[in-house]
Formats: C-alpha cells, structure tokens, sequence
C-alpha cells in the first residue's frame, strides 16, 4: 500500500483535559474509530522496475538511468510545455519551464511493464480510498532539464471521468524537482528522487489539488503523466481534518501522569521486511496518516513497530469431546492439547520504522498495557504461532505461543529519552554513544546537550542488580569521557559506584573518567567508593588503576575494610571468593600510595586464613608481587619451609586415617578397616542405600580407598580396597613446595 498522507512511568488512569469521562487511550481510540475510509488526497510510493523497454518516436529506445545525451536527443523531438488558465491554453518560462512529449510517439514493450503498472495503479487506487478498478490513460512525457520546474496550479479535466493526475518518475539522475501537493489547509512535500536506477518513484492526487514542481538544480527529471479516470462516478478526495484536528488536540494535552507512550495495533497483518508506512493496507494506512499528520502538529513523533507478545503456560491433553472455535467436536484425534494457565507473558516493540522509512535503531523496548490504545487492544489476538510441548520427567505438558501485529506508537518529541530508557543499557547506551562522537567536547552542539540529558535520565534508572558483577558502564563512561560532561561523571561516581553497582571490568573505565575531574573532586569521590558496599574486587582493582591520584583517605578505607571484605552477610553484601588478583591490587596501591598501612593489610590477611587461603591466594599473590611486599614474601617462604620440613614416608602397612563424618554401624565398621594394619580389602554386602551411604562418607571424609560394586549374588557387595592416595598427594604438594620455594627466594 503506498504512503498517505494525513494531516509518570505508566498511566494512573487519569481523564484527560479534553473529555474528563477518558482517559488519552480511550479519546484516542474513539477518534481513530471514526476514521473507517481508507485513502487520502495525495499518496505515494516507489516500486521496482524491470527494463520497461520505452521508446520515443524520432528518439528510439530510451536507456534507464536517463543519460545526459538522451535527454539532450528528448529536447530536440518535444515542445515546450504549456500551461491552462481558464479556456487558454498558454506558454508561459515564469510559470512553467519544461518539455513535453506526446503520448502518441511513446511507447513500451517488454513482459514486465504492464504488470508493474498495473501493480501501481491498484495501489494509487487503494492510497487515494476509491473502490473498484480505475484507469490510467498516458497523457504526456515530460522532461525537466536543469531550472525547469512549474508553479503552483490545478489540472484541467482532460478526458471525460478524469478525477486524479498519476506522476511516475523514471530512473535519472537529477537534485530538485520536488512535487508539493496541497489541499485545503494541507501540505505534502514529496522528493520524487529515485534512489536506485531499478526504482521508479509514484505519486497521485485529485484534480482539484494545487500542486508544483520545484526547480531542478541539475540533471535531468524524466517524468511520465497520466490521467486517472473513474466512467463510473466523480470520486472526491476524503477529509478528515475534523478527527486529524481532533488528535492533534489530544496529543498537545499529554500530561505527565499519562503513558510515556501510546501504541496503537493496526488491523491487517505485516512482516518485518514488509513493514513501512507506504505498504500499509487499506484504512490501516489512513489511520496511521492521520496520526502522522496529527503528531507533526504538536511535535510527537510517530513510528511503526512490530508489536510481539510471547506466552508459556501450563497444558494439557484433551480427553473426550473438545469445544472448537466453531463447533464441538468428539473425532479421536492423536497428542491434543489445550493451554490451561498462561504462567509467563513478555510484550515488546521491534523493527522500528520512521514515516521517511528509515530504522532509528531503537531495538527492542518493552510494552506496558496502559500504553495501549484502546485498552485491552490485545485481548482479542489469535496466535501468529503456537506450539505444545509434552510432559518430560518432573515437567508436565507446557505451550508457548506468538502474536504478532504492526502498530503506530506515539510520544512527545520530550520524551524520546524516557521511551529510550524503557529499553534499558542495551538500548539508551548506543544512541549516547553516537550522540558523543557528533558531539565531542562541544557543548554548544545540540547533540551535546541531548547526551547529556539522556546521561541523565539513564543514571536515574541505573541497573541495581548485584555489586559483585560488572554493571556494563565502559561505554557509558566512555561517552561520558568523550563529552567531557563532568557533571554526570560525578553523578555516575556518586550515585551508583558510591553504592557499590560496579565491577572489576569497569574499574580502568572509572578511573580515566576520574582523571578529568578536579583532584580534590576525584579523591572525594574515590574515599566514598573505596569505603562503600561495593565488591573488595571492584573497589582494588579502581584504586590499582587510579595510583596518580589522591589516594591516602581511600585506601586507608579499603584497609579497614579487609577484616569483615569476605564476610558473608546480609549487613555487608560485598562478600565474594577472595582471588590472588585482589591481594596483588591492594599491595599495589598501598606500596604506591600509602606505604604505612602495608603491614596492617597483611595482618588482616594473616587473621582470616579461611578466606585468604595461604596456598590459592596468598602464595600465588607474592609470586606475581615479587619484591614489593618483601613481609608478604618472607610469610609465604616460612609457611613453605615448614611444610616441607615435615617428614614424609610411605605408610608402612595398611593402617589408614579413620576419622569418618558418620558414625552410624556400617561407618564404624569401615573405621575399624581402615585402622587395621594388616586388612587392605572390606566387603560389605548390602542393599543399594547402605552401600551409597558408605561411599558418601568415603567420598566426604577422602579416604584412601577405592571402591568397586561387585553384581554377583544378591544384594550387591561393594568392596573397597585400601590404597596410598595420601602418600601420594603429600609428595606432589612437596614437588610444588619446593619449586615454589625457589620462584620466592630468586
């Protein structure tokens, strides 16, 4: 269908100002229902087109794209064109500059034309709203040269039922020659440009439109003319300035308790790639005209979305008779199904469109149902796709069904940075991105002054999901640093890492954000942080990648910290694994910055060996240190050499460690096994439960046994067979003992 042209967080419900028994949804809807026509005064579109095989007498075939020589050769065999005014037909270069070839010595060949014309005639008759078939009857060939254009005027009836003037713009290239077409107190201004050299470029109108050709600035504008006849009636063009009025008024009244945005589903079915506003169907294409029209008037803006809705739930298998849509029905039919419970439903907006065709890139934004327009829109919806999924082990007989319908959706042009945010990160963070790189450091761009307000409007809204985990913010600050917007910065620092919502991956991010803020600002801000709820992983690895600044109050913080940094507790949700990375971090800093408080952090080390386990944090941690922390050193070489001081033989008969976790009859029996020097095998013949019993406490309590289930008789025996895994385990903690010990001491 070709284009027409059309003159709080959520809804509390609230009337709106001009009808008080409505909300804006339901005013909206009223009025959008009253437009029940589809066409307008003026429509447009482009098509494909196959070599059209045109020919022009004393000419010949006529390439496409129009080459500058044949345009030269058209000159030569046309005539310039005139112009009507009243019964005159008259010539005029100040009113009309172009030249026109008679339809008798044009003419088409090849298979592909009549269809693509006839595609484009159906859909000029479906733009303009006129039932049943028109015509379209050749009426001249015109060509623009460079200045050529023709002012505003009416076309003259040229043929008996003529109501419309068709415009099709051949491939050429050229800059200008727009076609304004007006009506009443409308206006739509149309670049006729095709934009690839296998496109044409269409647009019609009623006779009694005014219309003009702007000049064209260079190249040549090659233009066939037809007029639209209809012998049955004199169709009209349809008005709806009363209901395009009506919505502009309601849209100038959005008040702040209304939804941030309004969508409205449409009636026929679209495809992504079909989606545009150009090919909506029949009074979808007026509807979304007029709400187009209405919007450029109060400055919303209006886009086309895919509107989805995914659901899963509980099913079941129908047993007996089953109610149809349509009937009852007791055939036997094999695996039916039938959705009892929706228990999950996701509603969201996609493949965004703009009246001039292009994607914003907005992505993916959810929808709330009071932005629906009218309410409960959806309710009536049947399933794009639907599928039932049968029981498998402990889950029952699932479903999981798509709807899928195109929708217009509104907002005042203020709240593109709310409507954004709905999407969260994902989608806010790329528009700041480009919105900082048009930008730079300028804050007299307006681009500037939107990424910053955007900064903002994110901030409020930041995601407050875990402090142990990266919060996404590189990008983020990235832009931030690229704008030199100092004053989110601080907000960022202040608002959200302050409380904790960063990660490790954010932390060099931070700090080169830090680095454009005033010393005193950022020494601040890293006092707060440093002291904060935020992971002891986050808040090293910043403090590591920010040694150039003030540091002294911030990691006396992060020292005082250490004692309960691994504490697992709903007070202090900063508990997390301690790893060697933290360990290398916080000597960094304090080596740097603050080397007094060096020992009290290794102490603080030293009075949790639980959590800063000697052997995986704190041995790894001096290896990578090196002669920085020579105490830290001198405490991991101590513990080694203990160690390794330790004899170590093998055992000399099959006596093992017997400390068991259970002591229930059958784990005090392998006790006694397990102390006997001369038993090496145990046989314990007994039903499946006792036998796994037994080898859980073998597992928990790593004894030095193996274990075999042996199936013959019944029950099953499992024997377990004593063996040196101890023995073994200790020379290989010696082997790494020692080269350790030589990695420390080089």
């Amino acid at each position: 269908m070709p284009e027409t042209f059309s003159g709080t967080e959520a809804s509390d419900g609230v009337p709106h100002p001009s009808n008080p028994t409505q909300t804006l949804p339901q005013a909206l809807a009223e009025w959008l229902g009253k437009v029940d026509r589809p066409g307008d005064f003026c429509t447009a579109g482009t098509c494909d087109l196959p070599a059209p095989g045109l020919a022009v007498a004393g000419v010949g075939p006529i390439a496409l794209p129009l080459i500058p020589l044949q345009g030269e050769q058209l000159i030569s065999v046309a005539e310039p064109a005139p112009f009507g005014r009243g019964t005159e037909t008259l010539l005029d270069p100040t009113v009309r500059r172009t030249w026109q070839v008679a339809a008798s010595k044009v003419t088409f060949s090849g298979r592909n034309w009549p269809q693509t014309f006839d595609a484009i005639v159906r859909r000029v008759a479906a733009g303009l709203g006129i039932p049943g078939e028109i015509t379209a009857e050749l009426h001249k060939l015109l060509l623009y040269g460079e200045g050529g254009f023709f002012r505003e005027h009416r076309d003259t009836e040229k043929s008996d039922g003529m109501f419309g003037t068709l415009v099709i713009v051949l491939p050429s290239s050229h800059d200008g020659g727009e076609l304004v077409v007006r009506h009443q107190d409308r206006e739509v201004a149309l670049d006729m440009r095709p934009q690839d050299p296998a496109e044409a470029r269409f647009a019609a109108f009623y006779s009694d439109c005014r219309h003009e050709v702007k000049p064209v600035r260079s190249g040549y504008r090659l233009t066939l003319v037809y007029n639209l006849l209809n012998k049955s009636s004199r169709p009209a063009p349809p008005i709806y300035d009363k209901p395009r009025d009506a919505v502009s008024k309601l849209l100038a009244e959005w008040g702040e308790r209304d939804p941030i945005k309004l969508v409205y589903p449409l009636e026929h079915a679209y495809t992504a790639d079909a989606l545009a506003f150009d090919t909506l169907k029949g009074v979808d294409a007026t509807r979304a005209a007029l709400l187009v029209a209405a919007a450029e008037q109060v400055r919303c803006d209006a886009h086309l979305a895919l509107l989805t809705v995914e659901e899963g739930g509980i099913a079941e298998h129908v047993v007996g008779p089953r109610y149809h849509r349509r009937h009852w029905s007791d055939e036997e039919e094999e695996d039916e199904f039938e959705a009892i419970e929706v228990c999950e439903r996701t509603e969201s907006l996609s493949e965004w469109r703009q009246p001039n065709g292009y994607d914003p890139g907005f992505g993916t934004l959810p929808l709330d149902e009071s932005e629906l327009v009218p309410p409960g829109a959806l309710d009536y919806l049947d399933p794009t796709e639907q599928a039932f999924h049968e029981a498998t082990g402990n889950e029952g007989a699932s479903f999981s069904r798509t709807y899928r319908v195109a929708a217009v959706v509104l907002w005042p042009h203020h709240h593109w940075m709310k409507v954004l945010n709905q999407g969260g990160l994902g989608t806010t963070v790329p528009v700041l991105t480009r919105l900082s790189r048009a930008a730079g450091a300028d804050r007299t761009r307006s681009e500037w002054n939107d990424a910053h307000a955007l900064a903002d409007v994110m901030l409020q809204s930041w995601p407050r999901r875990s402090r142990n985990v990266s919060a996404g913010a590189v990008p983020f600050l990235e832009a931030l640093a690229s704008l030199k917007d100092t004053d989110s910065i601080v907000s960022f620092m202040a608002n959200v890492a302050a409380e904790g919502f960063f990660g490790r991956a954010d932390a060099a991010a931070m700090a080169r954000a830090l680095r454009l803020l005033p010393s005193a600002t950022a020494a601040e801000l890293l006092t707060r942080i440093s002291g904060g709820p935020g992971s002891l992983d986050a808040r090293a690895a910043l403090l590591a990648q920010c040694c150039d600044q003030d540091l002294t109050q911030a990691a006396d913080c992060l020292v005082a910290s250490l004692p309960e940094a691994a504490v697992q507790s709903n007070a202090f949700p900063r508990a997390l694994r301690i790893a060697p990375a933290i360990v290398v971090d916080i000597v960094h800093v304090l080596t740097a910055c603050a080397p007094t408080l060096l020992d009290q952090a290794i102490q603080a080390f030293l009075q949790a060996p639980q959590h800063w386990d000697m052997d995986g944090v704190l041995i790894p941690a001096a290896l990578e240190i090196g002669h920085s922390a020579p105490r830290l050193k001198e405490i991991c070489i101590a513990h080694l050499i203990a160690r390794t001081a330790q004899p170590l033989f093998p055992p000399p008969d099959w006596a093992r460690d017997a400390t068991l976790s259970c002591r229930c009859g059958h784990c005090t029996t392998l006790a006694r096994f397990l102390s006997d020097p001369t038993a090496e095998t145990w046989h314990l013949k007994a039903p499946e439960d006792i036998r796994s019993h037994v080898q859980t406490t073998i597992a928990n309590s790593g004894c030095d046994l193996d274990t075999v289930t042996s199936t013959k008789g019944r029950p099953y025996t499992l024997v377990c067979t004593k063996n040196r895994a101890s023995y073994e385990r200790r020379v290989q903690q010696r082997q790494q003992d020692l080269a350790l010990l030589d990695r420390l001491r080089r």
